[in-house]
């Protein structure tokens, strides 16, 4: 996505964090962001490292400050499906459960703001602006679960491309507190397989989709990431989703 300075892990103070805008801490009173500094830590991966296999325990939670994960499930034969994106400011882990129900994979060099699960669970039952906000992210996530179910089993091969570009575009100009009107630009935070394998297309279709979408002028790009959408409207129209948006971000 849009190059970001680089996060510096020692002097990272809750006013100051990027994501504060959208994270699970959006909310927050300063009493209440000091109860979660007490408990943070930050975490760095390196791209393609797993931050937690599926099933594994786990003793935190957090949200990614900057980069990208992915959600994987793998079948008992050993295929493997991509089930969800993780982008900057989303939360990662589940209180009250054990382990994780996904693999989530660095996609990117990837930082997340950690908190200690067991003071993290406490902190919901006692300050309410927490849990109110962890409540609305979820519903969110399940808006978005299920506008992706149509993506995947109603839309076209180009139609699926362009939903996802549109999901990148929005959730970049979010973060960076930037309209949606006029250009949007933006580094592509996955692979051409990647897209393949959460889309469920082939490497080859992807390939040709996206060589469309530039030759008929509703993206530019530059090298196989750089992308330019000169007009998100159009963008919208070629998704199959409504001038308001059609997708939650």
């Amino acid at each position: 996505m849009t190059t970001q300075p680089r996060f510096n892990l020692t002097s990272q103070s809750c006013e100051d964090c990027p994501i504060r805008h959208r994270a699970v801490c959006a909310r927050c009173e300063s009493d209440e962001l000091a109860q979660l500094d007490e408990i943070k830590y930050y975490r760095r991966f390196e791209e393609g490292q797993t931050v937690v296999w599926s099933g594994d325990p786990m003793d935190f939670v957090g949200s990614v400050v900057s980069g990208i994960a992915t959600l994987t499930q793998t079948m008992e034969d050993g295929r493997t499906q991509m089930v969800g994106l993780l982008f900057p400011s989303d939360f990662v882990g589940r209180p009250g459960r054990q382990g994780s129900a996904y693999n989530v994979v660095a996609t990117t060099d990837l930082v997340m703001c950690c908190f200690r699960k067991k003071p993290f669970e406490e902190l919901i039952r006692t300050t309410p602006h927490v849990a109110q906000r962890l409540l609305e992210m979820t519903l969110d996530e399940l808006d978005a679960a299920r506008e992706w179910m149509l993506v995947l089993g109603r839309k076209t091969a180009r139609e699926k491309i362009a939903s996802l570009l549109t999901i990148i575009a929005r959730r970049d100009a979010t973060l960076n507190l930037r309209g949606i009107t006029g250009p949007l630009v933006f580094d592509l935070p996955l692979t051409r397989e990647a897209m393949a394998d959460y889309l469920g297309l082939t490497l080859e279709t992807v390939s040709r989709q996206i060589s469309a979408l530039k030759r008929d002028g509703v993206i530019l790009l530059q090298g196989k990431r750089h992308v330019t959408i000169p007009d998100f409207d159009r963008l919208l129209e070629e998704a199959g989703d409504d001038s308001d948006g059609g997708m939650p971000v």
